[in-house]
């Protein structure tokens, strides 16, 4: 479905994509876990068309997605919830999920999007007609990520879903995630800072260190990997 190839991005002249490769295929639960400033979000800028490459392809469904434009791209079914929400802040929650679902297919599906939207995150229904500014960090992101499926996604890309939550509402985030994609079988493209639960949910997992994949695999063998256990696990050599 998706194809990254040899992905390399500059800014100013500083690499901050070298060469990465990643590939999810229809269905999948793909993980890229990895430091601050390891180039994660550049990625996803660079997928959605936000930011240019220096070097390398993107293909959906064997096209270039450069020949796109960034505007185009969600109507091709790629739905991008960007780090830190980004909710229309001055709009209602049901104003924020109709802006998600402008493109053709989610008109086209918008009443069992809408039901489904609401079966997985309750409180949007309830604050329907409350200001998206005035909801919790938590509630912010399930609109966050309602204003994604109401475009009716094929492929569903979550920069740091977690970030700013308590733990107790990163659990339920997560949870909600793992059962869009088991229940809906969406494709997912995770980019998440906590590794055990975001490697946990994954089918395959990429660490991107530097601007450069250096490990991947699928999660059992990531989590088992020495380097993963010490570097973002906090854990110790098994054979210690």
């Amino acid at each position: 479905m998706l194809e990254v190839r040899s992905l390399s991005v500059a800014y100013g002249g500083l690499r901050a994509l070298q060469g990465v490769s990643l590939n999810v295929a229809a269905g999948q639960f793909v993980t890229v876990v990895g430091p601050n400033g390891a180039g994660k979000t550049t990625l996803f800028k660079t997928i959605c068309g936000i930011v240019l490459p220096a070097d390398g392809r993107v293909e959906w469904e064997g096209s270039s997605l450069f020949a796109k434009p960034a505007a185009a791209r969600a109507h091709l079914g790629i739905a991008h919830i960007p780090e830190g929400r980004q909710v229309f802040r001055t709009l209602t929650v049901r104003e924020n999920l109709e802006m998600g679902a402008y493109p053709e297919a989610g008109r086209a599906q918008w009443v069992h999007t809408l039901e489904r939207i609401h079966t997985l995150f309750p409180i949007l229904a309830e604050r329907a007609e409350q200001l998206a500014g005035t909801l919790s960090g938590g509630e912010q992101q399930m609109l966050a990520i309602g204003r994604g499926l109401a475009s009716a996604p094929r492929l569903l890309m979550l920069d740091e879903p977690s970030m700013g939550l308590a733990p107790a509402v990163a659990e339920t985030i997560f949870e909600r995630i793992a059962q869009i994609h088991k229940e809906d079988g969406l494709a997912i493209l995770l980019v998440e800072q906590r590794v055990a639960e975001a490697l946990e949910l994954s089918d395959y997992g990429y660490v991107l260190e530097t601007g450069r994949v250096v490990l991947e695999g699928p999660y059992q063998s990531l989590l088992a990997d020495d380097r993963v256990r010490r570097s973002y696990l906090g854990l110790g050599d098994e054979n210690e």
